[in-house]
């Protein structure tokens, strides 16, 4: 026959055992609550100032008239398109940052206006030239003060274009690069609690109206490329 009293001590056993587990496990859980956190390594505090954007950038050139070399004037001007503006940004400090700007976009260079051409030779690019245009700057960001609570953000720099024409629709013309500087503003904010965020804003490019290389495409004027931005970012 069973033994009532080890029946009667295993039971008790076994509803102390889980009893003394959850007491244990409410005390630790208290005391991880009480203790305060380790800080942070070095390093995440540098990432967390590290933010990625991609946003889509509106491309508005200015036209640009001037006489080429035989004294024909003619006015160039880009198309107007849309492109993919990649940024990286770190902001040390709400008024120290800084950036890197990678921007994509394909437009087609038309001219226009000649006056009378007094060559034969004249070999101006009939019907425009597909180009793609890529961008490749770095500037300074700041963050000055906040407009109805949002963040808003001033920043410059400089850096290089690259002006390349299609192999089908870019007339035979080389690829050609441009010094250009930018000035930009805007504003950003982060989704609640969370490290996404939105961010709008204008920038301008200014640099050397592009001629590939061709003489007769020479302006000597600086055109204005104008750029509404709106897109997304990650704050790591």
């Amino acid at each position: 026959m069973p033994n009532p009293f080890r029946r009667s001590f295993y039971l008790k056993a076994g509803l102390l055992v889980p009893a003394l587990l959850l007491c244990l496990f409410s005390f630790t859980r208290g005391i991880a609550q009480t203790t305060p956190a380790a800080p942070p390594t070095g390093i995440y505090k540098q990432l967390d100032r590290i933010d990625f954007a991609v946003s889509a950038s509106g491309i508005l050139t200015s036209g640009v008239s001037n006489g080429n070399y035989l004294g024909v004037g003619f006015t160039e001007k880009g198309s107007s398109t849309v492109g993919t503006l990649v940024s990286l940004r770190y902001i040390g400090k709400p008024m120290v940052g800084f950036e890197f700007n990678y921007d994509h976009s394909r437009f087609t260079e038309d001219t226009s206006n000649y006056t009378v051409c007094p060559n034969a030779a004249c070999n101006y690019i009939l019907g425009g030239a597909q180009t793609g245009l890529n961008e490749l700057t770095l500037g300074y960001v700041a963050h000055p003060h906040k407009i109805f609570g949002i963040p808003t953000y001033l920043g410059a720099g400089g850096g290089t274009l690259r002006f390349k024409p299609t192999p089908y629709g870019g007339q035979g013309l080389p690829q050609q690069y441009r010094a250009a500087y930018y000035y930009e503003g805007g504003v950003e904010d982060n989704f609640p609690d969370s490290h996404f965020g939105v961010r709008a804003g204008f920038r301008q490019l200014i640099y050397l109206a592009p001629d590939f290389g061709q003489n007769y495409l020479t302006l000597t004027k600086r055109a204005r490329t104008s750029e509404p931005t709106f897109g997304f970012f990650v704050r790591f």
